[in-house]
């Protein structure tokens, strides 16, 4: 079930062009905020470290998340200290937090909880996501900070700028907010060092594809191939930027899905899980994090993996032996 938003941003209506002179005002406000920052903006405290910032130009997911954890983990492997830093979007706490290995995705957020699962590296969100790189770096006097999301955040100083693209939905209508979903002209695209396809799309070079990798049960970390679900009747789960992906995938395996749409970063109550029959609830690795002390026997998580393609895997293999230089 698509939002109102989603209604007005993803189709052409009569809405979406009443709001234009909105976006316009928008757009406007958008190149005198990144000017002004460009110009105050300053590296101190950060002088030695490389900053790479994985963002996008839309509102809601394009799937950056597991890139950065991909990214990361590559860095790490070529023996880089590495730190990611973010925002902790709709956490319920102020100020600059170090996520933890037991830290709650109330208090951080949902993103950076997994992150630091995955990765196991140093995380921080803030709002101020400058001040959350100055307090790694100088406890951690890191090599590579990368930021999940933050390209519109330019008070952060960067030497490499990543963008995301949804390859499914793109860009919507082409229009900045409110009249359409993004958060800058499309044109950012040609300003910034590496575009990247969430995705199939014969537009862009670079591509990778989020699979799923096998079933986990929160009650006892059992594991199962996702075969084992096939032919069964499952609900699924899913409040990401594209839950429509989450459940195509499910499908494509041969699975009948029974699909349960939430809002991007919802926080889920046991109630929304009750439904009333004994299938197997299946869940995105996300959104798990918020529901692991629910004692229901019947639910499973499943990990993503990405596959990149010959370009993209030979330009993050570039990135690292620059690095290295």
């Amino acid at each position: 079930m698509k939002t109102n938003s989603e209604q007005i941003w993803y189709s052409n209506n009569l809405k979406s062009t009443f709001l234009l002179p909105l976006s316009w005002l928008f757009r406007l406000v958008v190149f005198i905020r990144r000017v002004i920052y460009k110009l105050k903006s300053s590296n101190t405290g950060l002088e030695d470290v490389f900053i790479i910032i994985v963002g996008n130009i839309t509102v809601g997911g394009a799937g950056k998340t597991p890139f950065v954890a991909y990214l990361a983990q590559q860095f790490k492997q070529n023996g880089n200290q590495v730190g990611i830093i973010s925002r902790g979007y709709k956490r319920k706490s102020n100020g600059l937090i170090e996520v933890m290995s037991n830290s709650s995705a109330n208090e951080v957020g949902d993103e950076a909880v997994l992150l630091k699962q995955i990765v196991d590296c140093p995380v921080a969100v803030a709002t101020d996501r400058r001040e959350a790189a100055c307090y790694l770096h100088a406890n951690y006097q890191l090599d590579v900070i990368i930021s999940d999301d933050g390209l519109q955040h330019y008070k952060l100083p960067r030497d490499y700028e990543i963008i995301i693209v949804d390859g499914e939905r793109e860009f919507g209508n082409n229009r900045l907010l409110p009249a359409g979903p993004l958060r800058e002209p499309v044109s950012r695209l040609n300003n910034v060092d590496l575009v990247i396809s969430n995705g199939a799309n014969p537009s862009y070079e670079y591509q990778y594809w989020a699979n799923l990798d096998g079933a986990i049960s929160i009650a006892s970390q059992e594991e199962k191939s996702l075969e084992t679900f096939k032919g069964l009747r499952v609900h699924a789960v899913a409040g990401i930027g594209n839950p429509k992906r989450f459940f195509d995938m499910l499908e494509d395996i041969g699975i009948n899905v029974i699909a349960h749409t939430f809002a991007d970063h919802h926080e889920f109550q046991m109630e929304d899980l009750r439904f009333d029959d004994e299938l197997p609830i299946l869940m995105t690795e996300k959104d798990v994090i918020k529901c692991l002390d629910f004692k229901l026997q019947n639910i499973w998580y499943v990990p993503l993996k990405i596959d990149l393609n010959a370009e993209l895997s030979h330009k993050v293999n570039t990135i690292l032996e620059e690095k290295q230089k």
